[in-house]
């Protein structure tokens, strides 16, 4: 690194950022002082008092710059390495070990609370004697809940950390604590809280309004996906995100496992009672937690970030790379650059008036010119992941071993007592074992979107049988391809959304995504149920087949791979 030309060249440009912040002010204040315009003294202070401010603001705003450079220069010789380097050089050990089985218990505790309304739904309805569409809506606003969750959660951890995002999950509390505690914790509290107070709701307006509470915690399961996501070296990241996939698989096969035992020996409440014990351990684990070094850099707090990534070296027993900790390769210096061009006198003096609202800073990020085309694709592809995925779910539900005035097509018996419904969903929650493993083979050999791509195309080519009459087995059979299809598509996905969004909006473009694809899973039942029970077979599938045909397409249309790739935090970089 030649030290005289670098300082020159940051010189240079500070000099004319200054230029370009300060000549509207000057401009003005030149105008003002013209003789000919006729402008009275007390508009010509304020043009100069307004042109005065702004080139102090500006001073005060490069000063970080000029101490990032003196770092720089003071450490010429030393080598730099960035975060990406740092994991690559610790590698995937125990530390990661542990973050991973954290992260896999709070989608292990998501998949049995999503799960447990395919066994609750029914038995409710009997001992409350509810209605279908009263029945129905209990699903759907756990599904709304989740919509409002997946957007929150996402925003709270981009602006106040992984951590602490999870820290509210688990605690009820009014916004402005919210605000406070933030995260992984957060999600905890909520959702176990609330799933404990479903087990005692005395009456069907308790139960829903619990069961919406829980919901929102639900939605953030993206924080836990880009909590773990940021711990994990590049070399093999998209395997390591199908391992975490594969809690969810674990959930869902665990609870209709627990199902099974419980509900017909000691009833609902019970089931309800043992399925947040994930919920409870995750609140307990999160206290041995720890903030993901990207965001802490991210923020600014570098000798946090450094302390997480030397403890994780320590518990590895490996070493840091030689150096100091820098941001791909000293772009900061580039990106305040950049940014300051448009800062105004009250951000430079540490007012905090641009994050009072992060949420809608956030959303407007996604929106951007920069993101809008990555964030309306994602929009498409996780509401086509929800549709199908729920519906094939809820179609394996529907059919059984007995014939219905449809024809061929059958139709699970409704008695409560029969094992059989639980026995077959045991069954075809299996079907997503070799979807996992297939998609660890992919992801990394063929890269994200190829993955996508073919997956969707053998779910299509499963589901097509489908659109005319079957026996049972066949029925089944393609049921089940198609269901090991869809949760592939489901995990890559997973795995490419928070890859393609810098870290400055990763768990808030997730978690977007994950909302819109609720709206999904909240129109699944009316094509699933409604068209199948209505003898709407053939229509049915049509419209599940047409979704995966566009989403496929939206893949396509993405331009980037994130196979082997360093992920970015800022959107300039990213771009």
């Amino acid at each position: 690194m030649n030290t005289a030309i670098m300082s020159s060249e940051v010189s240079i440009l500070i000099f004319l950022n200054v230029f370009v912040v300060t000549r509207d002010p000057l401009h003005r204040f030149v105008d003002a002082a013209d003789p000919e315009k006729g402008k009275t003294r007390e508009e010509l202070k304020r043009a100069f008092l307004d042109f005065v401010l702004h080139f102090l603001g500006l001073l005060i705003s490069q000063k970080k710059i000029l101490m990032n450079l003196k770092r720089v220069v003071d450490n010429d010789d030393e080598l730099v390495y960035t975060i990406d380097e740092a994991l690559a050089v610790v590698g995937f050990g125990r530390f990661q070990a542990l973050v991973l089985a954290y992260a896999g218990l709070g989608a292990m505790a998501e998949a049995m609370e999503v799960m447990i309304l395919s066994f609750i739904g029914p038995s409710v309805k009997a001992e409350w004697r509810l209605s279908s569409g009263q029945e129905s809506l209990i699903t759907t606003l756990v599904f709304a809940g989740m919509l409002i969750g997946a957007y929150a959660w996402g925003i709270i951890s981009d602006n106040y950390g992984r951590r602490q995002a999870l820290e509210f999950l688990f605690l009820k509390q009014n916004w402005l604590s919210m605000c406070q505690l933030m995260g992984l914790l957060s999600i905890a509290v909520v959702t176990s809280i609330f799933a404990i107070l479903s087990v005692f709701a005395p009456n069907y307006i308790s139960l829903i309004i619990f069961r919406m509470v829980v919901g929102i915690g639900l939605g953030g399961g993206p924080v836990y996906s880009s909590w773990f996501l940021e711990f994990v070296p590049m070399q093999n990241r998209g395997m390591w995100m199908v391992v975490f996939s594969t809690f969810w698989t674990i959930g869902t096969i665990f609870e209709a496992s627990l199902a099974w035992i419980i509900m017909p020996r000691l009833g609902w409440r019970w089931l309800l009672a043992l399925s947040s014990v994930p919920c409870l351990a995750a609140f307990i684990l999160y206290f041995f937690t720890v903030e993901s070094p990207r965001y802490l850099y991210l923020k600014g707090r570098t000798t946090d970030a450094h302390n997480v990534l030397k403890r994780m070296a320590s518990i590895n027993r490996t070493e840091l790379p030689s150096g100091i900790l820098v941001s791909d390769k000293m772009s900061t210096l580039d990106e305040e650059l950049t940014t300051s061009e448009n800062t105004e006198l009250l951000s430079t003096m540490g007012n905090k008036s641009t994050s009072a609202n992060p949420g809608f800073s956030s959303l407007s990020t996604l929106l951007s010119s920069n993101l809008i085309k990555t964030t309306l694709l994602m929009w498409v592809i996780y509401f086509a992941n929800s549709f199908v995925y729920y519906g094939v779910v809820l179609m394996t539900s529907e059919f059984s071993s007995r014939q219905s005035k449809c024809g061929a097509i059958v139709l699970h018996s409704s008695q409560l007592t029969d094992s059989s419904l639980y026995r077959n969903v045991f069954i075809t929650s299996f079907a997503e074992l070799p979807g996992l493993i297939l998609s660890a083979i992919l992801v990394d050999k063929v890269g994200r979107r190829i993955s996508l791509v073919l997956m969707y195309a053998f779910g299509f080519i499963f589901l097509l049988p489908l659109m005319f009459h079957q026996n049972e087995l066949l029925t089944t059979s393609v049921l089940f391809g198609a269901r090991m299809c869809l949760i592939g598509t489901y995990t890559v996905a997973g795995i490419y959304c928070p890859e393609i969004y810098p870290t400055s909006v990763r768990t808030t473009g997730a978690g977007v995504a994950a909302a819109v694809g609720k709206i999904g899973g909240m129109v699944c039942p009316l094509v699933a149920v409604e068209l199948v029970s209505g003898c709407h077979r053939m229509a049915a599938i049509a419209s599940f087949e047409v979704v995966m045909v566009l989403s496929a397409i939206c893949v396509l249309l993405f331009k980037v791979e994130t196979k082997g790739r360093e992920l970015h935090d800022t959107v300039d970089v990213h771009n």
